[in-house]
Parts: structure tokens; C-alpha cells; sequence
């Protein structure tokens, strides 16, 4: 279980604030206004940005203490964070061996892992080389063979059209599904959050809030998601 206890975290004079818990095996949208702090809190989970006060714990373990690295997390930026010197294939066995050294073992992971996301004979290519979707593709890729228990995704995305997006999503979901891990992803639309998650984490008004039924919360949102979805206030 992921649990942030009495969480704060800032940038300059931006504060956020969470109390919550997340079951192993849930999947979570974050969503909220832009510059609510979403990001930030997963900066916070995976360790990039170290909290003013409260803990970051997993299992009741405290990931305080470790690097980034060190954490049972992958993380899928939002610029999908693709090394541009490096091939496709390279740039997916990273997430097995960030020596740059992959054994043949790793390689044929890493090529499973393309072939799984429809990148299959093009793993030589780099990423100037690739389009959009393939670079999100590639990036979805990586954290899928990492097989680490808690993912966190930043809009990974946002750049799709919609038929890849929903591809993306359902592949997501059936792999990180079939081996019990923990996801939070940050999206806007909540046809996502519906179609990937069963919660909402409303991050708005500098609180990340405790994880909500998708269904409900969307069916009847407080004022901070209504004003964020654009919705008329009810009468």
C-alpha cells in the first residue's frame, strides 16, 4: 500500500498538502487544475522533489531515506524522457540496466516489450527517428519491463490521438492488471480516468485529495472538479 502521511510538499510559495492511501493493485487518475499540483506530487512520490514535512511510505516501508533510483517505482514523464543518442531497443533495456551494458537476456526483453507496444522491427530506430506516438510507445515500453509494483504516469499520452490513446490505455491497464501493480496517472480528459482507473485523486485548492469512485465523483463532482471540467453548477 502506497500511504503519504501528513504530506507537504512546495515549490517557492507553492504548498501542496496530502493525507491518503492507495491499495496495491489500484489505479488512480490524478486530475485538477493545471498548476494544482499534480505533477508535484508525484515528483514527491518518486523521490524528486523531497517533501518540507511528513513521510512517503510503501508497504510501511519510508522511501525518505532512498534515491530515486532506489524506489520500487517507474515513472512515465510526460516528454516521454527518451535518451536521443540511443536506439529504441537501448532506450527500452535502460529501464533493465541503466549500465548501458544489457545482456542478451535484457535485449530480448526490451524487444518483447517493443514488439507488445507495435514497435516490432523498429528497434534500431532512435527517437528523432520515430514519431510521436511510436516515442510514446517506446517510453510505455520501458516502465513495462521494469516490473516494479508502483507506476507513476505524467499525461504519458497526451500526444495521442484518440484510437491510439484508448490502445495505449487497455494495454497499459492488461499488463500492469495481470501483475498486481499500483497506478497513478495524471490525466485531464476523464474519459481516461474512466477507461484506466477505478478512483480519482482530485488534486485542487493546494490538497491532494483521498482516492474517490470514478463513476461517483465524476457522476456528482465537488466545486474544485466542476469548475476544472467546465460544468454548469447544478440547481
Amino acid at each position: 500500500m502506497l500511504r503519504l502521511e501528513q504530506l507537504e510538499l512546495g515549490q517557492g510559495s507553492f504548498r501542496l498538502v496530502a493525507d491518503l492511501e492507495v491499495p496495491r493493485g489500484a489505479s488512480v487518475a490524478l486530475m485538477g487544475p493545471s498548476g494544482g499540483g499534480k505533477s508535484t506530487l508525484l515528483a514527491g512520490i518518486a523521490g524528486f522533489l523531497a517533501p518540507r514535512s511528513g513521510r512517503v511510505t510503501w508497504d510501511g516501508v519510508d522511501l525518505g531515506p532512498l534515491p530515486p533510483l532506489a524506489r520500487p517505482i517507474s515513472v512515465l514523464f510526460q516528454d516521454n524522457n527518451l535518451f536521443p543518442h540511443l536506439t529504441a531497443l537501448q532506450n527500452v533495456a535502460l529501464g533493465l540496466r541503466p549500465s548501458l551494458r544489457p545482456s542478451p537476456e535484457d535485449r530480448q526483453r526490451a524487444g518483447s516489450a517493443l514488439v507488445r507496444v507495435g514497435l516490432a522491427g523498429l528497434e534500431a530506430r532512435r527517437p528523432a527517428e520515430l514519431s510521436g506516438g511510436q516515442q510514446a510507445r517506446a517510453a510505455l515500453a520501458r516502465v513495462l519491463v521494469q516490473d516494479r509494483p508502483l507506476v507513476l504516469m505524467d499525461e504519458p499520452f497526451g500526444a495521442l490521438g484518440p484510437a491510439l490513446r484508448a490502445e495505449m490505455l487497455a494495454l497499459t491497464r492488461e499488463v500492469l492488471d495481470g501483475r498486481g501493480a499500483t497506478l497513478l496517472m495524471v490525466t485531464h480528459d476523464p474519459a481516461d480516468a474512466r477507461r484506466l482507473a477505478g478512483a480519482i485523486c482530485l488534486v485542487a485548492d493546494g490538497r491532494a485529495h483521498p482516492p474517490q469512485p470514478a463513476e461517483e465523483l465524476l457522476a456528482d463532482p465537488p466545486p474544485a472538479l466542476r469548475a476544472y471540467l467546465g460544468l454548469t453548477q447544478a440547481t
